[in-house]
């Protein structure tokens, strides 16, 4: 390995020519630029495009086992210096075990701690970045000391220590992907340690050059030929050259198989099933220990038509064979009625409930998908799709059932497309992490040629959430879901699920109610969207985490009526919502019959005896009933802080209120 390091250059304010400190463990690239008084700990991962000028600002520290990326800059300015761990002045210090991600900025003076993850093209300058905290991407920490264990979300400005000091605390499943990213980069680490290493790389390379594809062909043909035979796979290879398709195989270990990172054997180029079957074979024996797919692909296309797995890592040794005596027997399903409490059956077999949707939808001309993700993946709603080939029911099934197996621990649901309206009719969760087997009640949408509606879940809307949906739909507009965790809901973050697509009031409310179900920990808003102006009409929250929702379907919701006196406006509604006083709600007519803007602004009293006001939210609503139930679902949102009522006239883009309709405390 040449490290291309550099001493310092004599400068006014330095001639001491000092040169990087690069411990004898650590791994630093070739193409990175390391200049200066820059002390490298063990262990350390330097990768390629790396800029580290110690030059102006000395000297740099870089912790133990911390990984900078390619693209990093780091450099500080002459005058300015952070104390160190050790207790001596650093331009910038770099704690152990930490993550310095693609094209990062990292300006002293600077400290970041132990433990930390800086996120690409964020920047931290003349800033302190605590232990254990997480900084994502494109971010900007200047000025600021963050308190350890901080979470930095994508995109933020932290710029006072107002804002540093109300940053969210990272999570658990923050905390585990740091950590992921440090075991990565220290495999990496190490891997380029053992390229540059002869004596490391030479038994590699001598046992690539002696695999097991060199022994007689002879004895694989003898073996496939006399072998048990797997008739799935050998069917598969019959279709594909029947139908002039190349064939080719990919293989994953376990790692790669989660993240869908497989790698491709050798190229199959013969037409002969013989000849495939036997490459198939060398395929599979050269990678037992791992996943092994055969993939069919139209050459004239340019795509591939068929991807299915024929190994998986500690399964008994596959044989194939041409012979016709070989058959495929699909594994057997639960009946309709299963093991009577919901879930399948104990022996993995899936439930009778879920064979009789996917046959639903398949008898109406529709296709089935699987999506499956893990639980960081499921609380943001990013599902990854998984290969689903067959067309016939019990291919499906098998599908089904062999990614149920391969994502063990993990959440899978089935997809039910209608190709015609190119839409979603079917969203149903078929394991999850607790209990992998459980069957959810799924999210029904009614396709074009009509369908059943679902049954109800526990989870019930009360009745002033169903007549917001009624006026929604009878308005023409569409429904939409959002969802937030506790931290996301105070950044105002929130993720969006796929619209619902009905016209059918009870299969809205069913699939809200499915929906509460599956986000019962998460906040839940209800959005409301004009498809012809192309602007959100409704926002309003549904669902809160902590609170147990109505049990009971309401459609018929009372006549909401102001309250009687000053003092009762105060008291908290059944829903828990914040009455509005009679003054407010002369204001809030007022303004709905102008059509003027009505919004809210929120200030702890800190700020509120400053004057320093943040916005809040904005009330979309076509009637008074509408923009009053918004209003005080709003002001439990902001419990404990002043918020004051904004109206603004759109035609004149000028306030014509401001008026403080909830105090800090009351």
């Amino acid at each position: 390995m040449v490290v291309r390091s550099f001493a310092a250059p004599p400068t006014p304010w330095s001639k001491s020519l000092a040169e990087p400190d690069i411990h004898h463990t650590a791994y630093v690239h070739s193409f990175s630029n390391i200049i200066g008084d820059v002390r490298v700990g063990e262990n350390v991962m330097i990768a390629p495009g790396t800029s580290i000028r110690a030059d102006e600002g000395h000297p740099f520290y870089i912790g133990d086992d911390t990984n900078i990326q390619d693209g990093v800059v780091m450099h500080g300015l002459e005058q300015g210096r952070v104390a160190g761990d050790d207790g001596d002045s650093y331009s910038i210090w770099v704690g152990s075990r930490s993550s310095l991600t693609h094209m990062a900025l990292i300006h002293g003076p600077a400290y970041v701690g132990d433990d930390c993850f800086i996120g690409f093209r964020s920047t931290v300058f003349n800033a302190r970045v605590g232990n254990g905290s997480i900084i994502m991407m494109h971010a900007l920490v200047q000025d600021v000391e963050i308190p350890p264990g901080k979470y930095v979300p994508s995109g933020a400005i932290i710029t006072n220590q107002q804002q540093a000091d109300r940053l969210p605390n990272v999570l658990e499943a923050d905390v585990k992907f740091a950590s992921h990213i440090i075991h990565i980069n220290d495999a990496l680490r190490s891997g380029y340690r053992c390229a540059d290493n002869i004596a490391c790389i030479a038994p590699i390379r001598n046992e690539m050059a002696n695999p097991k594809m060199n022994q007689p062909t002879s004895n694989v043909s003898s073996r496939s030929a006399n072998g048990s035979g797997n008739g799935g796979v050998i069917e598969h290879v019959r279709q594909l050259l029947a139908q002039g398709y190349r064939i080719g195989t990919e293989h994953a270990d376990e790692r790669r198989f989660k993240i869908s990172s497989w790698k491709s054997c050798a190229t199959i180029q013969s037409n002969r099933e013989s000849e495939v079957l036997a490459a198939l074979d060398s395929c599979m024996q050269e990678h037992s220990g791992d996943y092994v797919r055969l993939i069919g692909i139209d050459t004239k296309a340019k795509k591939r038509v068929l991807e299915t797995i024929i190994q998986r890592p500690g399964a008994a040794p596959t044989k194939l064979s041409n012979g016709s005596s070989s058959s495929y027997s699909a594994p057997s399903y639960a009946s309709s009625s299963g093991n009577g409490n919901g879930h399948a059956a104990a022996s993995g077999s899936i439930e009778g409930s879920v064979v009789a949707q996917i046959r639903q939808v398949l008898s109406k001309g529709g296709r089935i998908g699987i999506e499956f993700a893990d639980e960081r993946r499921f609380q943001t709603s990013s599902w990854k799709s998984a290969s689903v080939q067959a067309n016939n029911e019990s291919g499906i099934l098998a599908e089904v059932q062999a990614c149920m197996t391969d994502h063990a621990g993990e959440y899978v649901r089935i997809i039910g497309i209608d190709p015609k309206a190119k839409q979603r009719v079917l969203e149903s969760i078929v394991q999850r992490p607790s209990s992998k087997q459980h069957i959810s009640n799924p999210t029904v949408r009614p396709t074009s040629n009509g369908g059943a509606a679902p049954s109800h879940s526990a989870v019930r809307t009360d009745g002033s959430v169903a007549e917001q949906v009624r006026q929604l739909l009878s308005q023409g507009a569409a429904i939409g879901l959002e969802f937030a965790d506790e931290r996301r809901f105070k950044i105002n973050s929130w993720s969006s699920a796929p619209l619902i697509h009905t016209r059918s009031e009870g299969e809205a409310i069913a699939a809200l109610e499915s929906f509460i179900a599956d986000h019962s920990s998460h906040y839940v808003r209800l959005v409301g969207v004009d498809t012809t102006a192309k602007k959100r009409v409704l926002e309003t929250v549904i669902h809160r985490p902590g609170k147990t929702p109505e049990t009971s379907l309401v459609l018929d919701p009372p006549v909401y009526a102001p309250p009687a006196s000053t003092s009762s406006s105060s008291a908290r509604s059944a829903s828990g919502s914040q009455k509005l006083s009679s003054e407010a709600l002369d204001q809030v007519r007022q303004l709905v019959r102008q059509g003027a803007r009505i919004g809210l602004e929120y200030a702890d009293v800190r700020r509120y005896k400053g004057g320093a006001w943040q916005t809040g939210a904005s009330i979309q609503a076509n009637s008074e009933s509408q923009a009053i139930t918004a209003l005080e679902s709003a002001l439990s949102d902001y419990a404990g802080q002043y918020v004051r009522l904004i109206g603004t006239d759109l035609k004149a883009k000028r306030r014509i209120i401001e008026m403080v309709i909830q105090k800090a405390g009351k």
